[in-house]
């Protein structure tokens, strides 16, 4: 018997994807990657997901885990392989509102989980521009960050447990619930960032938070981020570490969003070289109840530091957001990153991290090494400035195989040079081994090969993914 006829026994005709069906999962959102499975597997539980990968192992076929495949870097391409699409296991298992946190399936879309929990009074703090079609076994396999890393941490900090399918086909339970638990390695912290390199998630214990009472939202306009970066820190002080977003976008990013998106508009009549967007949020009563004029007091406070700061003269201008429909419109511009730089080709598309106090120097060292590297380059960037992760985006001048790994190269050293790493929170896949082999730490190399090894000894979980090769 065939595999995928093994597999058809397994999970039914109908969930075994073979030819045209496969179009669906075989290319990336983006178009960047279009690959050609064997087949498409649509397991509806573990029990699904670890016959089909032993059905693989027995055969000597690669597995490729796939989930919402909203990826930027080629982590679900294959040709030949099986891949395994975690889609019909979207159950939210269980909610504990006063453990605070959800037991979810990898399958579950992230935008379900804000709302799911929300009628009990809780939050799940991770949220970026694909929450309607990000599964969570995909947020999981790449430590996804999104906007609000700078109050809560990144996916991996999020994460109590894991149910995990190994390359042999048993299943790895560690779906605990527990804060804290020093009874050896953390395991599951092997997994988070794996890209499915060493296991496929399939269910995980996630943490919440108390749903924020009121927000403080504002769009800033300065002419550095030199003078701009004092506000992030001040408007921390005055709060109390309260600050969720701290979002930056430069003048080529507004002018570029003014073009494809005019619904939109612009916060301010003129562009200024620097707009950023800074919200924080209370759980607080007393900080989120209207006082006798109407105002919120954490909205109080936001204005009170930008008009100290306007008074400074280190920043231009500022819009503070009335209401939610205000709030939500500032975050659509800054959300826009992706849809604005479709259609623009040719890339590199880079997602790079520096120290706080660094973001402006990289961008200018960046700038005059990459003009002198190819004049006629134009670059788009937008960053999580509270975590000094830049999406910075080249666009070279001619579509050329040798210039484009010379401007990825060329970003990567003043990268190093600055003390940060060229990959934030997008993960490796196909787009960054080139990256990878340059720039990790050979021996950190040699022990990412020796955990691939003994967790996966013939190489079948998504291989040619995140490490390297050796020599």
């Amino acid at each position: 018997m065939g595999l995928i006829d093994e597999l058809r026994g397994i999970l039914g005709e109908a969930h075994v994807l073979t030819g045209a069906e496969t179009a669906r999962h075989a290319r990336d959102w983006m178009g960047k990657y279009e690959g050609a499975p064997l087949a498409v597997a649509r397991p509806a539980d573990t029990a699904g997901v670890a016959a089909a990968v032993r059905a693989a192992a027995a055969h000597g076929v690669p597995v490729v885990p796939v989930s919402g495949n909203t990826g930027l870097v080629g982590g679900t391409m294959t040709t030949g392989g099986l891949m395994i699409s975690l889609e019909r296991m979207n159950r939210i298992r269980e909610i504990r509102r006063d453990a605070r946190l959800v037991l979810v399936e990898a399958g579950v879309v992230l935008q379900r989980i804000h709302e799911a929990v929300e009628p009990e009074g809780l939050y799940f703090p991770l949220w970026f521009g694909a929450r309607g079609s990000a599964m969570i076994g995909g947020v999981l396999s790449t430590n996804a960050g999104g906007s609000n890393v700078l109050r809560y941490g990144s996916t991996r900090g999020l994460c109590l447990g894991l149910e995990v399918v190994l390359a042999d086909g048993r299943v790895l339970n560690l779906m605990s619930e527990l804060h804290k638990d020093n009874s050896g390695y953390d395991l599951k912290q092997l997994f988070i960032g794996a890209e499915g390199t060493l296991g496929i998630i399939t269910a995980a214990v996630m943490k919440l938070v108390p749903k924020p009472r009121a927000y403080a939202t504002a769009t800033v306009a300065a002419r550095s981020l030199t003078e701009a970066l004092p506000l992030l820190n001040r408007l921390q002080e005055a709060t109390g570490g309260r600050v969720e977003g701290f979002e930056f976008m430069p003048a080529a990013y507004s002018r570029r969003l003014a073009e494809v998106r005019p619904d939109l508009g612009l916060a301010f009549d003129a562009i200024p070289e620097v707009t950023l967007l800074v919200e924080a949020a209370t759980t607080v009563p007393e900080e989120a109840a209207p006082r006798l004029d109407g105002s919120v007091p954490l909205v109080a406070t936001l204005e009170r530091v930008l008009v100290g700061m306007l008074d400074e003269g280190l920043i231009q201008d500022a819009v503070v957001a009335q209401n939610e429909s205000q709030r939500l419109r500032m975050w659509a511009r800054r959300e826009a990153a992706a849809e604005i730089g479709v259609g623009l080709s040719p890339v590199v598309d880079t997602d790079v991290c520096l120290p706080l106090d660094r973001v402006e120097p990289f961008l200018q060292e960046a700038a005059a090494r990459l003009t002198r590297l190819d004049p006629g380059h134009s670059t788009q960037t937008v960053g999580h400035l509270g975590d000094g992760n830049l999406h910075f985006t080249i666009f070279p001048s001619r579509d050329d195989a040798g210039l484009k790994d010379a401007v990825m190269e060329t970003v990567e050293d003043v990268v190093q040079e600055l003390g940060g790493s060229f990959s934030a929170e997008h993960g490796i896949g196909l787009s960054k081994l080139s990256s990878m082999r340059r720039r990790k730490d050979p021996v950190a190399l040699d022990v990412m090969r020796a955990v691939k090894s003994a967790l996966d000894p013939a190489g079948l979980m998504n291989p040619g993914k995140v490490i390297p090769a050796a020599g």
